[in-house]
């Protein structure tokens, strides 16, 4: 029996009505990593024996009549910015190669008391953000090699995609669940900002930084979510939050939901397969009873250059204790990211700073009369890429206008939930945006998963 494509719903009901053991999947799980990611290199560190003594603690929970939840025994795997009690935390660096944390991120451990089994830890570009260091390796996008599979959550992207975890965790400064999510063709949710506590979660911008969960389907990322969102003592960031109903996201009727669209944000200067096929799942939305506001966003791009200027210099302080006193250990794309932050002034910051506050009050307004918004995951579909391009340095291939359906939504918070909505002509996932009001998860994901089931996108892998 296969259970790689499998959901955690279903492997669940197997747990519950089969013979079928967290060990069976764990190790089905853990097999499949070692024939598939020899080539895809989605996995830093796969901590196969303690996912078996997770697994085997499981199945023996559920034996004894222990049951933790829609989690208990289903195998994740998250991001290696995530502090793993005993493991190596590398952060997609050279630095902390040898960083071996002595507790788990709370999101490692609130994924622990749900049951979860942990596979590994899942490759990143270095620090978070653009390029790989030469000492670690560059994820492969499951549907093409040879194209991008999103920055900085490559790994998980990758990973979720190809059936090499049932879900696991990204994190999203600038776009980092989004982009892997779209370009490898999958669902991702960024959190209102302060859901998720990013407390042991290496720091890229700690202003900006989201964690979340990407899956392959909606239900997924939401059991994900709600197994790690809460307030947590040790991020001040928190906040509480109601957990997200799987029984109200299946309620697929959205008669008066108000959905936002605004026709020049979503398809001028976007690629047309990505911008038609997001155009039709308006009528998808239609037929569930929602409304459709025609709604008018301000010209984010207008702000997206302090987006730079905040993220860089606060990437520089999250290095101190690095940068530049082992500038040699870093790659060339994340050194010009440093760089560019040690020459960022107090005056450049306040100045960027002010710009996204303009630009959050002007999407506040924007959003006053809908529910939430409809727009592309992204411009374009993935890039061709190479190691000239994964280890070269810094580049301009995707451009500040690449982040015009992301970074508004870092800088003020806003959760969002990236789903596939079809493909292009060269066999590319495309992906759409659902953005909410705060902690408005719930909503966003029972829109996308009147979708889901409306169509058969996720239903799609890149290969047996």
């Amino acid at each position: 029996m296969t259970f790689h494509y499998q959901s955690a719903e279903e492997i669940g009901q197997a747990y519950r009505t089969s013979d079928v053991t967290p060990i069976d999947v764990t190790e089905s799980l853990l097999s499949r990593i070692e024939q598939i990611d020899r080539e895809l290199l989605s996995y830093a560190t796969v901590m196969r024996d303690q996912a078996l003594e997770e697994a085997e603690a499981a199945t023996r929970m559920l034996k004894d009549g222990k049951d933790l939840g829609a989690l208990h025994g289903i195998p994740i795997a998250v991001k290696d910015l995530c502090y793993t009690k005993g493991t190596k935390t590398m952060g997609g660096t050279a630095v902390l190669e040898d960083f071996v944390p002595d507790f788990d991120s709370t999101v490692v451990s609130k994924l622990k008391s749900a049951g979860a089994v942990l596979l590994g830890k899942l490759n990143l570009t270095e620090g978070a953000m653009g390029g790989y260091n030469p000492r670690r390796q560059a994820p492969k996008n499951p549907w093409n090699f040879s194209k991008w599979a999103g920055s900085s959550s490559s790994g998980s992207g990758s990973a979720t995609a190809a059936g090499l975890c049932t879900g696991s965790l990204g994190s999203d400064t600038g776009g980092s669940i989004r982009f892997p999510s779209a370009a490898c063709g999958i669902v991702g949710i960024k959190p209102t900002y302060g859901r998720v506590s990013r407390y042991g979660v290496l720091d890229l911008a700690q202003s900006l930084d989201h964690v979340g969960p990407m899956t392959r389907n909606v239900v997924d990322a939401a059991i994900i979510l709600n197994a790690i969102s809460g307030l947590d003592e040790n991020d001040a960031t928190t906040r509480a939050s109601q957990p997200v109903s799987v029984d109200e996201i299946k309620n697929t009727d959205l008669n008066g939901v108000r959905i936002g669209y605004d026709h020049a944000y979503s398809y001028d200067d976007v690629d047309s397969e990505i911008a038609n096929l997001v155009l039709d799942t308006l009528e998808v939305f239609k037929d569930r009873g929602a409304v459709i506001v025609d709604m008018e966003m301000p010209t984010v791009e207008d702000y997206l250059g302090a987006w730079k200027v905040l993220c860089s210099a606060e990437a520089f302080d999250a290095h101190t204790a690095h940068y530049p006193s082992r500038s040699e250990d870093y790659g060339l794309w994340f050194k010009g990211w440093l760089e560019n932050g040690a020459e960022v002034s107090a005056v450049d910051y306040i100045a960027a700073n002010n710009d996204r506050i303009k630009c959050n009050t002007l999407i506040s307004e924007a959003f006053s009369e809908i529910d939430a918004m409809i727009c592309p995951s992204t411009i374009n579909f993935p890039h061709e890429v190479d190691d000239s391009v994964h280890y070269g340095p810094m580049d301009s291939m995707r451009g500040t206008s690449f982040q015009r359906f992301t970074v508004p939504f870092d800088y003020n918070g806003y959760p969002t939930i990236s789903l596939p909505c079809g493909f292009g002509s060269q066999g590319m996932p495309a992906s759409l945006q659902l953005v909410g009001k705060p902690l408005s998860e719930e909503l966003i994901c029972k829109i996308a998963y009147s979708y889901e089931i409306s169509t058969e996108w996720h239903m799609r892998h890149p290969f047996s």
